[in-house]
């Protein structure tokens, strides 16, 4: 494991989460419905949980040129179960600020996980490939959540406006 090619990798990954973190924050102040801003603040505290992770990766990879080996030992959580509900799915609006947010954030989940993957592919360091294996996949979570809370909205829309053909 190169330590400074790690560090710059952490720290393009924690950049990325404090991104995503602040923008998600931003989303669930301008939210119009508890349930959307609810939404937006679950997925704050994900964000928050990754920054964490990743700012105590950086100082022991500073302090010891080592990740901490086995903080990752739990499978990514599945958030969807938690948020996406039909009061959520009401209050989205497809061309409203809400549906941009959520177009936004899926464009920021893919550049993380591109990030993380691509470092997962490249690192022959093992802790750090699960590290990074395991960010792709938590990441993967999100974006498979947000994909499909646009898709319902957008069928929604579909549905309520007589848009299909049949």
């Amino acid at each position: 494991m190169s330590d400074e090619k790690t560090l710059d990798i952490l720290k393009s990954a924690l950049l990325l989460e404090k991104r995503g973190r602040a923008f998600y924050r931003k989303a669930a102040e301008g939210a119009q419905s508890d349930a959307v801003k609810q939404f937006f603040e679950t997925m704050v505290a994900e964000e928050e949980k990754h920054v964490e992770l990743l700012a105590a990766q950086y100082k022991e990879v500073k302090s010891s040129g080592r990740l901490i080996p086995d903080s990752v030992t739990d499978a990514p959580e599945n958030v969807a179960e938690k948020v996406l509900s039909r009061e959520l799915k009401k209050h989205i609006q497809a061309a409203g600020f809400e549906a941009a947010a959520i177009s936004a954030a899926m464009g920021m989940e893919e550049r993380a996980i591109k990030l993380y993957s691509q470092r997962a592919d490249e690192a022959s360091d093992t802790d750090e490939r699960k590290l990074y294996r395991w960010l792709a996949d938590w990441e993967t979570n999100h974006l498979e959540l947000l994909a499909q809370l646009e898709k319902d909205v957008t069928e929604a829309v579909w549905n309520d406006n007589n848009f299909w053909p049949f």
